[in-house]
């Protein structure tokens, strides 16, 4: 869901991640950090979206939650030869019904097991693309010819800024990460998606500092990540890459730029995760991308199974009524099922599956 990333020199955000020390957060040594990566298989999966959900709060509200179409989609998955699945989480339906949405995403995490899938939940987001705050009942529709026209933030850009609705943001983090903090379907917490964005600036930082250390407390067995996605927020690379346990990042480039970007980011001395990918028209592509993070025990999650009313199909930028492109930007998959390019998809479940039609 990022707009390009730029591929920074890592001399300088190593430096600004001097800053972040006085955090003094209790994370992962790199020796925990590495003992934990050396258990798991090689992690490779997607960022899932039900089709029939336009944003998080129609994927998890009680009324639209439909563990029936999520089983089917994740067979896709499955058939591939995925092991995993990164999925956003809406602060606001906890909020408005907390025991309600760890049932549902203790679900998610049943039928994604089910299908040999581990989960990476995601509680905070700053992408909002709908330029709404997030609201119940009924969601809008997708605007035809819109990427992801529908999508609204978690908590909400308002309550990000006051620090009057944190409590119940701690009470948010505190009551999910600790209902699933020893539950090995669940291999990492992914804690805030893309602060910054959507004109947010520097007016996140101090939540994702503060949503690691409420994180903390509740003393997972997953590590805590929250990934570096512009190479221009020096201040929040910084703080993520000092705090958190792992280090994941988001990049949509070709593979010269996901490898000079992998190349600063090892310094750190630990586990990478590649927790957003796959921009056909930027060069993001299965077929040059997933052999490098193999070899590299990347874990990747691309961006998209199945194209439903979200639109990630369609590219950055695209304007009310434009067709559907022929290069597809994210998404692998059409809603009845059926691959949008049966040749990738045949490269990716050979690669992954070792048929032989990976090659």
């Amino acid at each position: 869901m990022s707009y390009s990333i730029a591929v920074w020199l890592l001399a300088g955000t190593l430096a600004m991640a001097a800053m972040a020390r006085e955090e003094g957060a209790a994370r992962w040594t790199a020796e925990q950090a590495r003992a934990w990566h050396d258990n798991q298989p090689w992690l490779v999966g997607c960022n899932y979206v039900p089709s029939n959900a336009v944003d998080t709060t129609e994927m998890w509200q009680a009324e639209t939650f439909d563990a029936a179409l999520i089983g089917r989609e994740l067979a896709l998955a499955q058939d591939l030869g995925f092991n995993s699945t990164r999925v956003f989480v809406q602060y606001l339906v906890w909020r408005h019904d907390p025991e309600g949405l760890k049932k549902r995403l203790g679900e998610f995490v049943a039928i994604a097991d089910g299908h040999g899938l581990t989960t990476m939940p995601v509680l905070f987001d700053d992408c909002a693309f709908a330029n709404k705050q997030p609201y119940l009942g009924k969601q809008d529709e997708p605007v035809p010819g819109v990427h992801n026209s529908g999508w609204t933030p978690s908590p909400g850009h308002e309550r990000v800024v006051d620090r009057e609705t944190w409590p119940d943001l701690e009470g948010y983090v505190a009551d999910v990460v600790g209902h699933f903090a020893r539950d090995s379907r669940v291999v990492a917490w992914d804690l805030y998606n893309e602060p910054g964005n959507s004109g947010m600036g520097d007016k996140s930082l101090p939540l994702v500092r503060a949503c690691l250390a409420w994180a903390r407390k509740a003393r997972p067995i997953q590590p805590l990540t929250i990934g570096v996605w512009n190479g221009g927020l020096k201040g929040y690379n910084a703080a993520q890459i000092e705090l958190s346990d792992v280090v994941s990042f988001h990049c949509y480039g070709n593979l010269d730029a996901v490898k000079g970007l992998v190349a600063g980011l090892k310094a750190n001395g630990r586990p990478l995760l590649c927790t957003e990918w796959l921009a056909r028209g930027m060069g993001s592509l299965p077929r040059t991308h997933l052999p490098f993070f193999r070899q590299e025990k990347i874990a990747c999650y691309n961006w998209g199974l199945v194209n439903g009313k979200t639109q990630t199909h369609l590219p950055w930028g695209s304007k009310k009524g434009d067709p559907e492109p022929r290069l597809w930007h994210h998404d692998l998959f059409r809603r009845d099922g059926t691959p949008y390019d049966p040749d990738e998809a045949a490269f990716i479940r050979g690669f992954l599956r070792g048929d032989g039609a990976g090659r």
